[in-house]
C-alpha cells in the first residue's frame, strides 16, 4: 500500500520506519528544501538510526499526495490546517488519514481531529496517541497505541498499514478522550520535572501524576468523551511515559524550570519543540471559555507564562484538590477519593 508521513521529525520518521518494515511503499514529506537536502546528505533524523535506503523523501506536496492510499499527519499540530489545506488540492477522495499530531489549536481551542474536518473534505480520519518515543518505535521496541477511527475501514486500513508485532493499534470509540489524553499529559509532565527540579522524589511526583489523572477523567467526560479512555495507552500509558523519562521534553523543560534555571529553560525552548508549553496556552484558554475550574493547570499555567515562584507546585493546598467545579455537573468524585482527601488535611 502507498503510505504517506507528512512530517519528516523524528516521530514521523519512525512512524515511517514501521510502515516501510510492513512491506509498504513510503514517502515522507518534508516541510523544507534544507530539511530535505540534510536527509539527502545522509544526516540522521534520529542518532543512531540509519535512513533506509528505500525510504523515499520529497518537499513537494503534490508529489508525496497524489496516490497515496494512507495519509500519516505527524507534523507539529499548530500546522494541522494549513498542511490539511494543501494536502487536500491533491490527494484522492478515498484516501484515509491517520493524525498523530498532539495538541489543541491556539486561538480557536479545537483539537486536531476538529482542525482537519474544517480543512478537509474528508471523513475517512482516524486519530493515535500512545506511550511512545521515537527512538524506541523507530528500533522495534513493542509500542502501545489507541486508535479512534471515523469509520470501519479507516481504522482498518491503519491497521493494515502500521500494526505488526511490535506495534499494538488497540481501538477506541473515544476520538475527544484520546485526543485529550494524548495533549494534556505534556502540560503534565512540565509539572512533573518543575517537581523532579525542585529536588522532590519519585513519591511526590507519583501523587501528582495520580491526581492528574482523577482531573483528566472528569475533563474528558465534561468535554464529551469517556471517562475510562484514562486508562488507555494514550491515558495513563502516555501520562506515566512522559511525566517520568528525561527522555520527554516536556519533562525536561520542566525540570529547568524546578531548578530555577530560567535562562536555560527560556533556550530549550528557542531549541527544542515543547508541546506541552504550547498546549498550555491552549487549555488554559478552553478551561476559562468553558468556565470548568482546573487549579493544577490554573498554577502550572502561571509559573511556566507568569514566572511564578515553581515552590507553589509542592505546597499541598488548593492546588492539588480534584475537579471540584466538576462536581456541579457530574456529582461528587468517588467517596474514596473524599475520605483520601480528609486524611490528607489531618496529616498535613
Amino acid at each position: 500500500m502507498r503510505c504517506v508521513v507528512i512530517g519528516s521529525g523524528a516521530f514521523g520518521f519512525a512512524i515511517a520506519v514501521n510502515l516501510l518494515k510492513n512491506g509498504n511503499d513510503v514517502t515522507v514529506w518534508c516541510s523544507s528544501k534544507d530539511k530535505l537536502n540534510e536527509i539527502q546528505s545522509g544526516k540522521e533524523i534520529i542518532p543512531g538510526i540509519k535512513i533506509p535506503t528505500e525510504m523515499k523523501f520529497t518537499d513537494n506536496i503534490k508529489e508525496a499526495v497524489i496516490d497515496a492510499d494512507v495519509i500519516y499527519l505527524m507534523t507539529s499540530a499548530k500546522y494541522i490546517g494549513d498542511v490539511t489545506k494543501k494536502i487536500n488540492k491533491y490527494a484522492k477522495k478515498d484516501a484515509v488519514y491517520c493524525i498523530g499530531s498532539k495538541g489543541i489549536e491556539q486561538g480557536s481551542c479545537e483539537f486536531v481531529h476538529e482542525v482537519f474536518k474544517k480543512n478537509s473534505n474528508n471523513s475517512n480520519y482516524a486519530v493515535i496517541s500512545g506511550p511512545s518515543f521515537a527512538v524506541d518505535l523507530a528500533s522495534g521496541e513493542p509500542i502501545g497505541f489507541s486508535l479512534a477511527a471515523s469509520n470501519r475501514r479507516t481504522s482498518k486500513l491503519i491497521i493494515e498499514t502500521l500494526s505488526s508485532n511490535s506495534v499494538k493499534l488497540r481501538k477506541s470509540s473515544d476520538m475527544i478522550g484520546v485526543e485529550l489524553c494524548g495533549s494534556i499529559k505534556n502540560v503534565i509532565a512540565v509539572a512533573a520535572g518543575i517537581i523532579t527540579g525542585l529536588g522532590y522524589n519519585e513519591s511526590t511526583r507519583s501523587f501528582l501524576i495520580v491526581e492528574s489523572m482523577h482531573d483528566i477523567k472528569w475533563l474528558i467526560k465534561v468535554l464529551g468523551g469517556r471517562k475510562k479512555t484514562i486508562l488507555s495507552f494514550a491515558g495513563i500509558g502516555d501520562l506515566l511515559l512522559t511525566c517520568t523519562s528525561v527522555k520527554s521534553r516536556n519533562y525536561s523543560y520542566g525540570i529547568l524550570l524546578g531548578k530555577k534555571d530560567f535562562d536555560g529553560a527560556k533556550k530549550y525552548l528557542e531549541t527544542t519543540t515543547v508541546e506541552g508549553y504550547y498546549t498550555l496556552k491552549s487549555i488554559y484558554t478552553l478551561l476559562n471559555r468553558k468556565k470548568i475550574k482546573m487549579p493544577v493547570v490554573d498554577l502550572i499555567y502561571s509559573i511556566v507564562m507568569n514566572n511564578d515562584d515553581p515552590e507553589k507546585l509542592a505546597t499541598f493546598d488548593s492546588h492539588w484538590r480534584p475537579l471540584l467545579a466538576l462536581r456541579r455537573f457530574w456529582g461528587p468524585p468517588p467517596v474514596v477519593q473524599d475520605v483520601a482527601w480528609a486524611t490528607f488535611e489531618l496529616v498535613k
